[in-house]
């Protein structure tokens, strides 16, 4: 097939998912390139609510690009994997947070005014319960025609691929986490 018969999309719907790093780092970057073209981009985060470095990225870029960029941040930690929870959330409190990030996304991406909306970590806020699938497959069906979507974190649900026109498994090969080690500022978080 030649090159010219290749045909183009108005938007897509891109997942980051699987056991590796790096799915927030390519949401990043996405955003990085979006901004780059001069569209307009919705960062908003699930789970994640401690200081990350891409927290104090977006709080000092976001002055450059004023109305081209909204971030939002709802997370309040990490849910299922109690030794790194917040013991005092209350599941309550999770399922809110989750719930009320979800209506961000959900006004962001139907609203027509983003060119690409980011939802990062909205795949573990499923797996782990905090959202449901349906709820989910209602995020990437009511995008606006003109809004990409790009959707993050680990356990994606995977009945729900055939919404999806780019879909990444960032498989892990070697971790040192698993040798006991923690995250390093600046390259894990």
């Amino acid at each position: 097939m030649a090159f010219e018969d290749y045909k183009t999309k108005q938007s897509v719907v891109i997942v980051y998912t699987g056991e590796g790093k790096g799915k927030t780092s390519a949401a990043i970057g996405l955003m990085a390139r979006a901004l780059g073209s001069r569209k307009k981009v919705a960062f908003i985060q699930f789970i994640k609510y401690w200081g990350v470095g891409e927290h104090v990225f977006i709080r000092d870029i976001a002055p450059i690009f004023k109305d081209q960029l909204f971030f939002y941040k709802g997370g309040k930690g990490f849910y299922k994997a109690k030794d790194l929870s917040e013991s005092h959330i209350s599941d309550e409190q999770h399922q809110q947070a989750a719930q009320a990030t979800l209506k961000v996304a959900l006004k962001a991406a139907s609203s027509g005014q983003y060119d690409i909306v980011i939802c990062d970590e909205i795949n573990n806020a499923c797996h782990d319960g905090l959202i449901s699938n349906q709820e989910l497959e209602q995020l990437i069906k009511t995008r606006a025609a003109s809004t990409s979507l790009c959707l993050t974190g680990r356990n994606w649900p995977k009945q729900l691929n055939r919404y999806v026109d780019i879909a990444t498994d960032m498989t892990k090969i070697k971790h040192h986490f698993d040798d006991k080690y923690l995250a390093n500022q600046g390259i894990d978080y």
